[in-house]
């Protein structure tokens, strides 16, 4: 379908709002660049589309099928931080992928609450490695009458609380803190891996 001057005028400004959109969700940077894929896959879609008596209604149809620009912004930089997240598999895309899906989704939600915990976790164990020789006196498995309630850095030390585990408790916490770290690390890439494969398919 070809446009007349009507018709290339509300494209336009589409393709106008959509690029303030996207300004909101990517560096500015790769604006361009996204503003033009979205822009081709609109353009091939109006010229394959059957040319129409009423131009106004079937451009308008057509842009109501990709969505508001502001929906579309949100999707595409969605889409774009979960393959940064899963090709480089860094922390930083990670958190911001799986923080823009717990703002989203309910499942997204939900897996954003098991990774934090899992890196909070995580770093708790190895500020037990690095506090342990700072303050050996309180830092290591916490016993109270005996049993053992906690491990961590307790200041100042409560009357009746002992403290056991000595030295030995450094590598044992870089063990389980990296050990958390890579888990929660490779568990946040699987469900960005399982999200993208789904929302493909």
């Amino acid at each position: 379908m070809q446009l007349s001057e009507t018709g290339e005028s509300r494209v336009n400004g589409y393709l106008f709002v959509l690029e303030r959109s996207l300004k909101t969700f990517l560096p500015r940077e790769v604006v361009r660049d996204a503003l033009r894929e979205v822009e081709s896959h609109l353009r091939e879609r109006l010229l394959s589309a059957v040319p129409s008596p009423d131009e106004r209604a079937a451009v308008e149809r057509i842009l109501a099928e990709f969505g508001p620009p502001l929906r579309v912004a949100q999707a595409y930089s969605a889409e774009r931080t979960i393959d940064e997240a899963v090709a480089t598999g860094r922390i930083v895309p990670m958190v911001r992928a799986v923080g823009h899906l717990a703002s989203t989704t309910i499942i997204g939600f939900f897996a954003a609450l098991g990774v934090l915990v899992g890196y909070l976790v995580a770093f708790a164990f190895l500020a037990i490695a690095v506090l342990k020789p700072i303050f050996p006196n309180n830092v290591g498995v916490q016993y109270v009458r005996g049993f053992p309630v906690g491990v961590g850095a307790h200041f100042p030390l409560e009357p009746g609380m002992e403290l056991h585990g000595g030295y030995g408790v450094i590598p044992v916490a870089l063990v389980c803190g990296l050990g958390i770290f890579v888990l929660t690390q490779r568990g946040a890439r699987g469900f960005l891996l399982w999200w993208r494969n789904r929302h493909v398919s």
